[in-house]
């Protein structure tokens, strides 16, 4: 992928606080935009399919026909305990299981509900592994990088991105 990655959120069954997390990263204060990323509307469009919320056993077929509709290759970002391990609600009787289990996921940022900074870390970090891009923009909106500069981990954070191989 030579582009910026478009992102396509898809919530599961959940208390939203993700939700609002991943909203947030939109905002002017985290700005995934900078980074040339894009929440968009379709997963026809999108490169990064970000899930969280438990899945029940309704959103288990609507998951699977979302992850069929995207370009590949595509990457699944499981965010936040539920979408991780399905968190509070994977003892429910409508559980369908963690997203790992539906679908390949390429990342796991947990957290309930993970900061921005912790959302931003994870998809550099998936970015970096994935496609070998050594730059890692910082958060800070008033430093300067230089195009030169290779910025190691600016992206400060105390949550546990953890990558697939």
């Amino acid at each position: 992928m030579k582009k910026s990655l478009w992102l396509f959120h898809f919530g599961g069954a959940s208390c939203n606080n993700c939700d609002i997390e991943i909203l947030a990263c939109l905002n002017p204060r985290f700005d995934v935009e900078r980074f040339g990323m894009l929440l968009v509307g379709s997963p026809r469009h999108a490169d990064v399919i970000l899930v969280n919320g438990s899945i029940n056993k309704k959103g288990k077929e609507r998951l699977v026909e979302v992850y069929h509709q995207a370009a590949k290759p595509c990457l699944v970002v499981a965010i936040g305990a539920c979408g991780c391990t399905g968190g509070i609600f994977a003892e429910g009787d409508t559980f369908a299981g963690p997203v790992d289990n539906i679908i390949p996921v390429d990342a796991y940022i947990p957290g309930c509900p993970p900061k921005p900074e912790a959302i931003l870390a994870g998809l550099a970090k998936l970015v970096e592994a994935k496609f070998g891009k050594k730059k890692i923009p910082s958060p800070d909106h008033t430093k300067k990088i230089d195009e030169n500069e290779i910025v190691e981990n600016e992206i400060v954070t105390n949550e546990k991105v953890t990558l697939k191989k």
